[in-house]
């Protein structure tokens, strides 16, 4: 059950388990993942500070302030557009509000997380009279530096994958922990398997896997990219906020091809786009025209 497999590869890892536990209390691994992430986000974010003459000790009080509104915002960006699976008819409010706030049953969305960690910078900023476009380039790193971690959550949940494929890259992932065949079957098409998925069902040694895109590595692998180009740049930068935009243009552009890829996205307008897809792709355009428009500036001035 614990077993995955990336069969073109000829990758085997036996046993990868979700979590442990401590006398009663369970640990998950994407707990872990994502509390590493947030502490070598800061690092990251620290050595940039003490490079551009800042003060360190300024970004690691956002990192206090920013905790709790970018666990809220990934969760409310995730329930407003999975409202479905949380109101229920004859459901009572506290039933429905306590399944809203369940983050351990799953279900956060990183652009929100992204969203409210921008809006708490401007307040923060704004409140200590620091520039907000220098926090938004200082925390740039920090930022891609906990997606490249946090996607691993997702690797450790057996989640954020993508349609079936038999590809170089193609991940196995056992039916029996999806609650074997039967219940696939019961749940196809339920926005994460798919009926191409159970008819490509691959049988390795007896056991019967799914096969499918690990859009999570693809994801952590060009938001990896992303952070060579801005650290390489980094010192040429012309203006304040141009690697803000940076960020949001490359991972707004990978973002776009990897959504393209997954069968648990948000969707909206009917279920004819993908919240994620459609958001990425207004993020290239905004970026695009920012970073033109601040060059005819600098040309200008």
């Amino acid at each position: 059950m614990y077993e995955l497999r990336f069969p073109n590869l000829g990758i085997v890892l036996k046993n990868v388990i979700d979590g442990f536990f401590i006398g009663d209390f369970e640990i998950r691994f994407y707990g872990i993942v994502i509390a590493l992430g947030f502490v070598l986000g800061y690092l990251a974010i620290a050595g940039e500070a003490k490079r551009t003459g800042q003060d360190p000790e300024l970004y690691l009080d956002y990192m206090l302030w920013l905790v709790i509104p970018a666990i809220l915002g990934a969760r409310i960006y995730y329930v407003v557009f999975r409202l479905q699976d949380y109101v229920r008819q004859g459901q009572s409010v506290r039933d429905t509000v306590m399944g809203m706030l369940n983050i351990r049953g799953g279900g956060l969305a990183i652009y929100g997380g992204v969203i409210a960690g921008i809006l708490t910078l401007i307040v923060f900023a704004r409140k200590r009279g620091v520039s907000v476009l220098l926090m938004l380039d200082t925390c740039v790193m920090g930022l891609l530096t906990g997606q490249i971690l946090g996607r691993w959550g997702n690797f450790f949940n057996r989640e954020a994958f993508g349609a079936y494929t038999d590809s170089l890259f193609a991940m196995a992932i056992p039916v029996e922990w999806f609650g074997g065949k039967n219940y696939l079957l019961r749940t196809v098409n339920n926005g994460i398997i798919t009926q191409d998925m159970i008819d490509h069902v691959l049988t390795i040694e007896g056991r019967e896997f799914i096969q499918v895109h690990p859009t999570f590595l693809y994801e952590s692998l060009w938001n990896l990219g992303v952070l060579l180009v801005i650290f390489l740049y980094r010192r040429h930068k012309k203006f304040d906020g141009e690697m803000f935009a940076m960020y949001i243009w490359g991972y707004g552009l990978g973002r776009v091809w990897i959504e393209a890829l997954r069968t648990d996205s948000l969707m909206i307008l009917g279920g004819n786009f993908k919240v994620s897809q459609l958001l990425a792709a207004l993020c290239v355009v905004g970026a695009s025209i920012y970073m033109i428009y601040k060059r005819i500036q600098l040309k200008k001035a």
